[in-house]
């Protein structure tokens, strides 16, 4: 059976993740560091820099959440910056926080479909995603968007979880990532399912090479893949061909 948030539901994982973060939206930014031991935080900013030789202008950043990776990005400069997502529980919890920072001239958020967004062809220098392309219900279709509206020779970064493959790190990471996570998961969010649909969509997740070769399917280019502690996490790099 597919990674799903809510089995029993009828949704598609379209709406069963929508309905998923708007509903631990509230408690989304404790928990997320929180079980992260705020190595989510060392993981963008690594990100970030790998993005900074590009010197991008316009940058979209899709499954924005409540606005982490967005916020990050604006350490690159002179950026105006587009977030979106299709939880508007999210969505309110980033309006919030940049407002709180002034940071609103610099960064916008709108709800829309990963899948089918709302932008011209070639709109945006670069395009960002942290943790949100496992949730895609048509993970080619989505990556296709994000190609479209990248400018020819525009460049892409996911952050996104992977599978540790080394002994014993693996055995451990595991045993906390499917009992310990789900556990503290369930008793801060509220959520009985949210932090259980987390470890099953990494596991689920074609990481690595596999998810280079799904760039390269969908058009992508110099497709690059930088493990991150013990592979916790990847930063995956590709570019939309220049023609």
């Amino acid at each position: 059976m597919a990674a799903l948030p809510y089995k029993q539901s009828k949704q598609s994982k379209k709406g069963q993740v929508e309905e998923m973060f708007d509903n631990i939206s509230p408690r989304y930014d404790l928990l997320n560091h929180l079980l992260s031991l705020n190595i989510d935080k060392i993981w963008r900013r690594k990100t970030i820099n790998k993005l900074r030789p590009y010197q991008p202008k316009t940058i979209l950043d899709i499954a924005t959440g409540t606005g982490d990776f967005a916020i990050a990005a604006l350490k690159l400069g002179d950026v105006n910056i587009t977030g979106i997502d299709i939880s508007e529980g999210m969505l309110n919890v980033g309006r919030e926080k940049i407002k709180v920072k002034k940071l609103d001239k610099q960064i916008r958020f709108k709800r829309a479909d990963s899948e089918d967004l709302p932008f011209n062809e070639g709109e945006f220098d670069a395009a960002i995603v942290g943790f949100g392309v496992r949730n895609f219900e048509n993970l080619k279709k989505g990556l296709s968007e994000i190609q479209r509206v990248l400018k020819p020779g525009g460049v892409f970064f996911v952050l996104e979880f992977s599978k540790p493959v080394s002994f014993p790190f693996k055995q451990i990471y595991m045993f906390y990532f499917t009992r310990i996570l789900p556990l503290i998961g369930r008793m801060v969010s509220k959520d009985s399912s949210a932090y259980t649909y987390l470890p099953e969509s990494v596991n689920e997740f074609p990481d690595g090479d596999r998810f280079l070769a799904i760039l390269a399917d969908v058009g992508f280019v110099q497709n690059e893949c930088y493990r991150q502690t013990f592979g916790i996490a990847s930063i995956y790099k590709a570019h939309k061909p220049n023609n």
